[in-house]
C-alpha cells in the first residue's frame, strides 16, 4: 500500500502549501512528512533532496505565477495590460507568500520562462526595443516586489489608502513606460 497515497507532485504541493503558511526558508522534509504523517525517509522515494523540493516548489510557483499573469493581460494592451499585470502580481505575491519567494529563486523552468513571456506580451503594448523591454521589466519587477515586501510587512502606515496610492504607482509607471526612450519635452 503507498503510503498517503504520496507522489512527487502531491510532496511538492504540500511543500508550497506549507511554504505560504510558515515560510519558504522554513520548509524541511520532516515537516512536508509530518504534514502526510509519515517518516521523513518516505518522502526520499519520490524527493531526492530538501535542495530538490525546494526547486520543485520554484518550478510549480513560477508556473502558477506566469498562468495568473499571462491570463491578467490576455486580450488587454498598455495601461490596461499593465494595471492588470500589477494587480496580478500583487494578489499572488500577497496571497501566497512562500510561493512568491520560491519565485524568486534562480531555478529555470516553463514557469520561470512564462514569466518572461507575460512580461514581453506586455512591453509589446509600449512599443519598446529589447534592451529597453529588458530595463523595462527590471523596474517592474524591483517596484512590485518592493511593494509587495512592505506591503506584506505592513511596512506602509500613512493614513492615504494603500489601494489608493498602488494605483498612483502604476499610473506613474505607465506614463513612464509610455515615454520610456523618446526625447524628453523641449530636449
Amino acid at each position: 500500500m503507498a503510503r498517503a497515497g504520496l507522489t512527487a507532485d502531491r510532496v511538492t504541493r504540500a511543500a508550497a502549501d506549507l511554504a505560504d503558511e510558515v515560510g519558504l526558508e522554513k520548509i524541511t522534509v520532516a515537516a512536508v512528512a509530518r504534514s502526510f504523517g509519515v517518516a521523513d525517509a518516505s518522502l526520499y522515494a519520490h524527493v531526492r533532496s530538501l535542495a530538490a523540493l525546494r526547486e520543485r516548489v520554484a518550478a510549480l510557483s513560477a508556473g502558477e505565477f506566469a498562468a495568473l499573469l499571462s491570463d491578467a493581460i490576455a486580450g488587454r494592451a498598455g495601461k490596461d495590460a499593465l494595471f492588470a499585470f500589477g494587480d496580478a502580481y500583487r494578489r499572488f505575491a500577497l496571497a501566497h507568500p512562500g510561493r512568491y519567494a520560491a519565485t524568486q529563486l534562480p531555478v529555470p523552468s516553463e514557469g520561470a520562462t512564462g514569466i518572461v513571456a507575460a512580461c514581453a506580451a506586455l512591453f509589446r503594448g509600449y512599443d519598446l526595443n529589447q534592451a529597453a523591454a529588458i530595463d523595462a521589466a527590471r523596474l517592474l519587477r524591483s517596484t512590485f516586489h518592493g511593494w509587495a515586501v512592505f506591503e506584506a510587512s505592513w511596512g506602509f502606515r500613512a493614513e492615504r489608502p494603500i489601494d489608493d496610492s498602488w494605483h498612483a504607482a502604476l499610473s506613474a509607471l505607465d506614463a513612464a513606460l509610455r515615454s520610456w526612450g523618446r526625447p524628453a519635452a523641449g530636449g
